[in-house]
């Protein structure tokens, strides 16, 4: 097949849910995050298995997000949106029974009126200065929001995959005095809050990249692998280059392979000259720049000519590859691109 293969472990991520879920008390909810089309993986597959895992709720970033999410799941489980309730979701919220997470007076204001009596929640802004009402915008409508009744109050930590960062005790401290006293559910803590420990897990927390393989959380299993199919080899001469600007020149006599993959299917250029794929557990460096659609690939130390290359897998994970290209994980993860053959292990499949 020319076609890359991106093969999803259903089993690892309910196991890394199951693990985040035991660092919690007994009280302590555990959601899971959704958003970006399950993180590239595919907003069915995940939701289904971490609903069968265990998960109740579920968080997105829009409405159309929730959509998706709802149609996996059916009636009952809760999913939230991150982003609230914006001008022209009303339909969409009421008819799909999404739960807006109200960012704003104005959100707020828009949601009484539309739905009165629709479940809703409120995140606030604890330090980050992104989404959620600020001290005080919340003291001028706490009153009116604790009189209908919210779901959830939340907030999200700006620096958690820091574990010493002082930012992180100065939002739990903002938080809870911004919370303590009203009696509703509150949470704080994505997969980096729920490894700082008890005092940032409220009564929900709501991992994301940790279900999939990422770090912050060092004991996830991994749950991609990405193979990736050689179209050709070629000898390629000592002094020779290869790819768009020759900005790799062969020092010696060496072959390399042409791979099926490139930028368009989330392969960062800045990889370029930078990136390793392996045939099995040897190493292969990748030469020349990433383009468009094809990577090239120095193969000329394997004992025979392979047949596939993996980018990422039990040898290099997300966050491997996301520092060889000077990004993070999350956005390896989520710009992997629709022309793999999606093929799902596990999770009852």
């Amino acid at each position: 097949m020319s076609s890359a293969t991106l093969s999803i472990d259903l089993d690892a991520l309910a196991a890394n849910w199951r693990a985040l879920d035991r660092m919690t008390d007994g009280p302590t909810q555990t959601g899971a995050v959704v958003k970006a089309d399950g993180y590239g993986l595919g907003t069915a597959r995940v939701a289904r298995t971490l609903a069968k895992a265990g998960a109740r709720r579920f968080f997105v970033a829009v409405a159309e997000e929730g959509a998706a999410a709802r149609e996996a799941l059916g009636p009952g489980p809760q999913i939230n949106v991150f982003a609230g309730h914006m001008a022209g979701d009303t339909d969409m919220i009421r008819d799909l029974d999404l739960t807006p997470m109200l960012n704003s007076v104005e959100q707020l204001t828009r949601h009484l009126e539309t739905l009165p009596g629709h479940p809703f929640g409120v995140q606030l802004d604890s330090g980050m200065n992104r989404l959620g009402m600020e001290a005080g915008e919340w003291a001028a409508v706490a009153e009116i929001v604790m009189a209908a009744g919210p779901e959830l109050l939340m907030s999200h930590l700006a620096c958690a995959d820091e574990p010493d960062h002082e930012m992180n005790a100065r939002q739990l401290q903002t938080f809870v005095e911004l919370t303590e006293g009203t009696g509703i559910p509150r949470s704080l803590a994505a997969t980096g809050g729920i490894l700082l420990g008890q005092d940032y897990h409220f009564e929900l927390t709501r991992p994301g990249i940790g279900l999939y393989g990422g770090l912050p959380f060092e004991g996830a299993r991994p749950v991609v692998r990405l193979s990736l199919p050689v179209i050709q080899l070629r000898e390629v001469a000592a002094g020779e280059g290869v790819g768009y600007g020759n900005t790799w020149i062969a020092e010696t006599d060496t072959i390399v392979a042409t791979v099926a993959a490139g930028y368009a299917d989330g392969l960062l250029r800045s990889l370029s000259n930078r990136a390793t794929l392996w045939a099995g557990d040897v190493p292969c460096p990748l030469v020349g720049r990433v383009s468009m659609d094809l990577i090239t690939v120095d193969v000329g130390h394997l004992p025979e000519a392979p047949e596939v290359l993996d980018i990422l897998g039990p040898q290099q994970t997300i966050d491997d590859l996301g520092e060889a290209a000077g990004t993070i994980g999350y956005e390896v993860l989520t710009s992997l691109g629709p022309r793999y053959l999606r093929r799902y292990s596990g999770g009852g499949q």
